[in-house]
Formats: structure tokens, sequence, C-alpha cells
């Protein structure tokens, strides 16, 4: 009978609880708003107008994805990933309709047409990254980040003070300003989301160009014509045998010669550049290194620059002759 309703309205009904909102909740809301656009939102507990909505989400006691239902507060529920994290609304939602999210901001936002096993794949590692942890924290297993500043604190911090309350006058203003409240933290959390596929989709496109990047120097340098890839993941995990990489930084029109990370989470470098390089610009850079467009090297030794190809490449034939030692 609800759906029938809804057929005859032409509008989806996506119901969430009223009162103070959490990152979880906004976060399936949002996802869901995408994949489904053009419906109307409403917030209430009210048991007849949450079963006639097309979705429900925190709220109903009911988790049944082919009905729209995203609870996970029902006794007895115990939904969890493979990893022992238990899903919350914002994980069930995303676990059903992460990668058709991915796929429409790939297209809209980065025009990319994905297929299906690229999108799960990045939807799985956005789960990874960020909604999980959106799930901990609703279900009290975690923060996800330190201090007041963690992405569901951020969003919980959108929900009106005691203060706003009471200058609201009365219940139905204050649930007003609540739901326009909601509706900002929706275009936080959406914004957030879209970068999150717009990364993971830079990432993955940019693969294949950094595999297909021009070595040099018996493959112990790799020159990388567009400096925005995204490069070093790939330059550690598939090629052993790069120290230094060139790219070319297209704002700046300069040549950057880049150490490469030995591992994900220390700053040691496979090879670094010459000691006596740290923190020297310009002259004195090209006096040290005999290149008269040497424009700078960071004082930590793991960037370096010059205006010219060549410039660059004679630098780092410096920093291989000295790694070779």
């Amino acid at each position: 009978m609800r759906r029938i309703a809804n057929f005859y309205t032409g509008l989806m009904i996506l119901a969430t609880h009223s009162g103070k909102f959490h990152a979880d909740d906004v976060c399936a809301v949002t996802v869901l708003d995408c994949v489904f656009p053009g419906g109307e939102l409403i917030r209430t507990r009210d048991p007849e107008r949450i079963r006639q909505a097309d979705f429900a989400v925190d709220v109903g006691g009911l988790w049944d994805p082919q009905a729209g239902r995203f609870d996970h507060h029902q006794k007895g529920f115990d939904g969890a990933r493979q990893s022992g994290v238990l899903y919350a609304s914002a994980g069930l939602v995303w676990r059903t309709h992460g990668a058709r999210y991915v796929a429409l901001v790939a297209e809209a936002h980065a025009g990319v047409r994905m297929s299906d096993d690229d999108a799960q794949q990045i939807a799985y590692a956005i789960d990874n990254d960020l909604v999980q942890y959106l799930d901990m924290s609703d279900t009290g297993s975690a923060k996800n980040a330190p201090g007041g500043y963690g992405l569901s604190a951020v969003i919980s911090g959108f929900n009106p003070t005691w203060l706003d309350d009471e200058q609201a006058g009365s219940a139905d203003n204050a649930e007003a300003m609540r739901l326009r409240q909601f509706r900002r933290a929706m275009e936080f959390m959406a914004d957030v989301l879209i970068n999150q596929v717009k990364y993971r989709v830079g990432s993955m496109r940019a693969l294949e160009q950094v595999r297909q990047a021009e070595p040099l120097e018996g493959g112990c340098l790799l020159f990388i014509r567009n400096g925005a890839l995204p490069w070093s993941s790939v330059v550690r995990n598939e090629m052993p045998k790069v120290l230094f990489v060139i790219s070319y930084h297209t704002t700046e029109h300069r040549y950057m010669l880049h150490t490469v990370p030995a591992t994900t989470d220390t700053f040691e470098a496979r090879a670094d550049l010459p000691a006596a390089w740290a923190g020297l610009q310009g002259a004195e850079l090209a006096a040290a290194t005999g290149v008269p467009d040497a424009v700078f090297c960071h004082n930590n030794l793991f960037i370096a620059a010059a205006v010219s190809f060549d410039g660059a490449l004679t630098m780092a034939r410096q920093a291989l002759e000295q790694a070779a030692q």
C-alpha cells in the first residue's frame, strides 16, 4: 500500500529519526539521496509515517535492504563486517548502495564510467577508510579520530544547541531548524564522499600511466611527464629498482626530483638527495650542483627542482652517483 501511494504521487519518501542527528544517519541519507534523487526527506519517529516511507534509515527497527530498511537498533541485531566491526546505518546503506554511489559520482564528477567491479573495489576501500569509522563512533566501539574534530564530531556539530532551540520559540520551529541543519550536514558529507571517490578514481586511472612512465639510467630513475599523477605507491610497490623520480610540475613549469619512500609509514627514502644540497636555493644550489637553473632543495632532502629537464636529469645523476657509493 505504501509503495502504491508513492507510485501515484511520483515522490520517493526517505525517513530518518527526528531530534539530534549523527554522522551515520547523515551519511546514509546522503548516499540514498544521490542514488535515488528527487525524493522527500522526512525526520520523524511516527511509526506510521516510517512504515509508509520507501526508505527508513536509523529508525524503524528493521534491516531489510530489499524493503529499503536500514536500522541497527533492534534487539538481536548482529550485523557485522567480516572484520567484526558492527554496522550502523551508514554502513548498512553503503553495503547495499555504495558501489552504485561510487559509479554515479565517478561519472558526474570525474567523467569516468566505471565497471561494476572497479566501483565495488572503491566502495570497499571507502568503507575501510571512512564509513566503518562512522559506524564505530555511532555504536560506541571507537572514535574515528582523537579529540573533537573527527568526522563524526564535525557532523554532530551541525546540530542546533540548546540556545538555538530556546530561540526557536516552539517545538515545530526547532525541528524545522534541525531539518535545515541536517541538510547542511548532508552537503558537507556529500563533499567528503565525493572527494573520497574522486581521489580513488584518479588513483586507479593513474596506475597505468605511471606503469608506462619512461625508465632512465638503467631503470634507477623514472620520468613521469605529469607530476600531478599519484605515483608513490605504484613505484614503491612495483618498481623496486627505482631510487628517484623526475616529474614535470605543469602549473609551475619546472621539473621536480623526488626521492622514493621506502615504506608507507615512514619518511625514510630508498636513497636521499646529496646532503650538501639541503636547504639550498637559487644561486647557492646552482653552485653546489653545477646546474644553472637549479631552483631549490628541501632541507629534508626528499625533493629538489630545476627549470629544465636537463637540469633535473643532471641533479638526478649526481644523486644516483652518491647512492651508488
